[in-house]
């Protein structure tokens, strides 16, 4: 075994000082990223949430376009509406004031859970601040599925439905 250690008094004391502090950094480290692992917040789109099926319970971020005719606000504060991108769709429940910005066909970011029953409580909600910014995980999310509207135009999936002329 003395065939492995150093034969310099000080680099034997380098290499055990080493094989002291390296599992304590290594645990250390272990310990800090199990403890951030509940602050961690991923972000979905609904298609993507549909695919990854993140547990009930896991706080995420769902982004999308409201989509329009699908808030309904109730007396007690509650408010629901339907978050959508390209493909998919998810309902979402907010309790509380939204955002002065918040509107039909425009981009947002929730934070909140799935629930068991597939809704998602949203805990924060953000909306956009002018006419052309869309927030970045969405941008990305939109651009990725072939959606984004660069000029600020509302994809059709989220535009208004127009009453034909008879």
């Amino acid at each position: 075994m003395s065939g492995f250690l150093p034969k310099s008094r000080t680099a034997r004391r380098r290499l055990l000082l080493v094989a002291a502090i390296g599992p304590v950094l290594a645990v250390a480290a272990g310990l800090t990223l199990w403890g951030l692992s509940d602050s961690i917040s991923f972000f979905y789109t609904p298609s993507q949430a549909e695919a990854a099926q993140p547990p009930a319970g896991r706080s995420i971020q769902l982004g999308g376009l409201v989509q329009p005719g699908s808030v309904t606000k109730h007396p007690d504060g509650r408010v629901e509406f339907v978050v959508a991108d390209q493909t998919a769709t998810d309902r979402v429940v907010y309790q509380g004031d939204l955002p002065d910005l918040f509107r039909e066909g425009q981009g947002i970011v929730a934070t909140g859970a799935y629930r068991p029953d597939g809704v998602f409580e949203a805990r924060q909600v953000l909306a956009k601040h002018d006419e052309r910014y869309m927030p970045r995980e969405v941008e990305k999310a939109l651009k990725a599925q072939g959606e984004w509207r660069g000029d600020g135009a509302t994809p059709a999936y989220a535009a208004p439905e127009t009453p034909s002329a008879e």
